[in-house]
């Protein structure tokens, strides 16, 4: 009783802020949602999630550094950290091959920001995890396997 009077305040108060910004103007129709390229995250394929996010062609780059385990023991929870000294970045891909959804995220980097970043993903099976980082228009790769011994993605 307590958990579902818990969700209808909760409910509540979130449509109350909204309704009170938009009367005092300070929220513009669109605003409230999020931007993504939907197309990216119900691609089948790595060439079609790299397609849909702006980042192909992409070709493989030692500039582009990828620290994920070996081996995760549990699939739900893998850590990835990326790097890069290439100049002017301003996307980067976290793709994993075998997930259901390929594309795990995708960070759009403001402009003077250092583009570096550290994220778990879930991992339904041992595979590729793959990121694409955008630089001056161009698109560079990194890759690593990385075995999974407890599958995260429902596994």
């Amino acid at each position: 009783m307590d958990r579902k009077r818990r969700q209808v305040l909760c409910a509540g108060s979130g449509a109350g802020l909204l309704a009170e910004l938009g009367a005092f103007g300070l929220l513009h129709p669109g605003a409230a949602s999020a931007q993504t390229p939907r197309s990216g995250f119900d691609a089948k394929t790595v060439a079609d999630a790299l397609a849909a996010c702006a980042l192909a062609p992409a070709v493989d780059s030692t500039r582009v550094q990828l620290d994920a385990p070996e081996i995760a023991e549990n699939g739900a929870v893998v850590p990835v950290k990326i790097s890069t000294d290439l100049p002017r970045v301003d996307r980067i891909a976290i793709l994993v091959e075998k997930n259901p959804v390929i594309l795990s995220a995708l960070f759009d980097v403001p402009e003077g920001t250092e583009a570096s970043i550290a994220t778990r993903v879930k991992m339904a099976e041992t595979c590729q995890i793959i990121v694409a980082v955008r630089s001056d228009a161009k698109a560079y790769l990194a890759s690593k396997e990385v075995k999974v011994t407890v599958g995260g993605c429902g596994g």
